[in-house]
């Protein structure tokens, strides 16, 4: 375990570590790795920029003509990925910067190929003229928020050198020694700043299948407490997984609906003497000051669909 600035090199010598053949090929190998950035206080910036945080790195060994296919398939995964977060998204082409390692002919075969995927696709992008990491040239995707400012979150590094610096190989189907290419990719990038950044574009009221607690029961009053225990046994029997609490204190039901308001719940439902009687729940959904009164077969088909359905 040591400060590292980056997850690439531990992630060669993961694939040095035994002799591959092209039969093994494309490999890849994920990792939440924990990195360093010596900062300067100035510039730091609650979960935005820190000197440490959690980075899902993956590494994908293939053959030059394995990349095409797997380029495509990162870009896919990552749109499945920002559109269940419900953010819209933009790419750029980063293209090779004045400090670099490898060859020029290296840096036009990758921004090439990189280029060919992305017009396959038919996916509009930018060019980001000398802003290409050290080793390759990358996609760069940036979310857009709610205030309209964009973040660098996903991106996908084609790198030639790397390879030929740590001496990889693989045996090919005529038992030469091939050197293979790699693509360095990420999908959220630094989590904590994904965080941040989701935290701010939906104001702390996260989507119900995210949030901490999706639920939570609020007491009339004391002679409601045991029916709410019932409806948080039925719930909790009906709804898979389902993270709810309950809030049965002898305060006034105002104070408990504020404190939950606060935590932004989704959903808070005040169980009193007339839900009671006709057991319906009276249901406060996301917010809205108007309550909902609805069956409790209601309300768990509602919820199962929401969460299901990453609404």
């Amino acid at each position: 375990f040591v400060v590292k600035p980056m997850n690439c090199p531990g992630g060669m010598i993961v694939y040095r570590n035994s002799p591959k053949s092209y039969k093994e090929l494309p490999l890849r190998v994920a990792e939440l790795g924990i990195v360093h950035r010596q900062e300067l206080s100035g510039v730091l910036g609650g979960l935005f920029r820190v000197i440490q945080f959690t980075q899902d790195d993956a590494h994908i060994f293939c053959t030059e003509d394995q990349l095409e296919e797997e380029i495509k398939k990162i870009i896919e995964l990552d749109d499945v990925i920002y559109s269940k977060f419900g953010f819209e998204y933009s790419l750029e082409l980063s293209t090779k910067p004045e400090k670099r390692i490898g060859t020029d002919k290296q840096w036009d075969e990758a921004e090439e190929l990189l280029e060919k995927v992305l017009k396959k696709l038919k996916i509009a992008y930018k060019i980001n003229k000398g802003d290409g990491a050290f080793y390759g040239p990358k996609i760069d995707f940036h979310l857009k928020d709610s205030l309209g400012r964009t973040w660098q979150c996903g991106t996908i590094q084609l790198d030639f050198s790397m390879p030929e610096r740590f001496k990889l190989e693989y045996t090919d189907k005529n038992n030469e020694k091939k050197r293979p290419v790699m693509l360095h990719r990420t999908l959220y990038g630094s989590l904590e700043r994904f965080i941040g950044i989701l935290l701010e574009h939906t104001k702390g009221r996260l989507p119900t299948w995210l949030s901490p607690i999706q639920i939570r029961i609020l007491s009339f009053t004391d002679r409601n407490e045991n029916y709410g225990k019932k409806i948080i046994k039925k719930l909790g029997e009906e709804i898979p997984g389902i993270r709810l609490d309950a809030d049965f204190r002898s305060v006034p039901v105002n104070s408990k609906v504020r404190d939950a308001e606060l935590m932004r719940i989704p959903f808070i439902i005040v169980v009193g003497d007339r839900e009671e009687k006709s057991g319906n729940l009276a249901v406060r959904i996301k917010g809205d000051s108007k309550i909902k009164l609805m069956k409790t077969e209601e309300f768990i088909k509602s919820i199962n669909e929401e969460i299901e359905e990453k609404k």
